[in-house]
């Protein structure tokens, strides 16, 4: 069997057929479903099982609700593929995804992960973004996190993963973002990351999701998954100004969030400016008024935005 496809399932009754539908419907056919039901509370749970007495291919796991890291966990037990990849059940993937990629995949066996294309925040307006890849290789890990700014769309879910890479590895139970916890430890066991124009993953805008949902706690679950990063002894270290603006401003959503101001470590102490690199804006100001200060300021700005709309 050359892939297994992860689907966690949680409450989502409206959209669980047409995630899987989406499977089903692929030209590639050379796969495993596995649909782990989270303790849903809907008939999410009762749509798993007539899924798989339709198809051979599916089987479901039945769990006590336990987050949806703990329920990938699951299904990774299950996993037979040579390759694993997750979708979550809100999303889908499009029209004749998989074959390209599996075509791929049979030509370059050295490939450790294949990402490909997302359709960001789909189905909410003025917010959908194409994310359309090139067609590269990595070798250099730390080219691919931060030349193809991976950490900006390091989802667990757009990516076929060489399944040799979660041995004794999984996803962290009880965080948000958990994602951003994990892709960097896979990076570290990787030879090859390959990114591709081919196919698309649909991310569902969902107003009951992570993202859209995301409080104080789950953006300090964020947060801290950059900080791991920065305060560690990792391989991305020393880290550019480019990333370190993108922790800054996620520390920015935590103090509007919280009213808590973030410990960043000082740039300089972490940063290696690239060449031709700009400092951002938000850093040279932090730099200037001091963090707190720096987050009242963002904070009094948003409300101000808010009100004037």
């Amino acid at each position: 069997m050359k892939l297994s496809i992860v689907i966690p399932v949680y409450n989502v009754e409206q959209t669980l057929e047409r995630c899987v539908q989406s499977v089903l419907n692929q030209k590639f056919r050379d796969y495993q479903v596995i649909l782990v039901d989270d303790g849903s509370t809907d008939k999410s749970g009762e749509i798993c099982d007539q899924l798989m007495r339709q198809d051979k291919r599916i089987q479901v796991i039945h769990q006590k609700n336990s987050g949806l890291s703990a329920a990938r966990n699951a299904g990774i037990k299950k996993c037979k593929g040579e390759y694993i990849t997750f979708i979550d059940s809100d999303d889908y993937i499009g029209t004749d995804t998989l074959k390209p990629l599996m075509d791929l995949l049979a030509i370059h066996h050295d490939y450790d992960i294949l990402e490909y294309s997302v359709y960001e925040h789909f189905g909410r307006p003025k917010h959908m973004n194409p994310l359309r890849l090139d067609n590269r290789e990595y070798t250099d890990m730390r080219e691919y996190w931060y030349k193809c700014e991976a950490y900006k769309h390091a989802y667990a879910c757009n990516k076929i993963y060489s399944r040799k890479l979660f041995s004794g590895l999984g996803f962290p139970v009880g965080k948000k973002f958990e994602d951003i916890y994990t892709l960097p430890q896979l990076l570290e066991r990787c030879q090859t990351v390959a990114t591709t124009g081919e196919g698309y993953y649909y991310y569902c805008y969902n107003t009951k999701g992570i993202t859209a949902t995301a409080d104080g706690e789950a953006l300090n679950n964020l947060l801290t998954a950059h900080l791991n990063i920065l305060n560690g002894d990792s391989f991305l270290k020393p880290v550019n100004y480019a990333y370190y603006g993108h922790i800054l401003n996620i520390a920015l959503d935590v103090y509007e969030a919280t009213g808590e101001t973030p410990k960043l470590p000082l740039p300089e102490s972490v940063c290696q400016r690239q060449d031709g690199e700009k400092i951002p804006l938000k850093i040279r100001l932090m730099k200037l008024l001091g963090l707190k200060n720096l987050c009242k300021i963002n904070t009094l700005i948003h409300k101000f935005y808010r009100k004037s709309r």
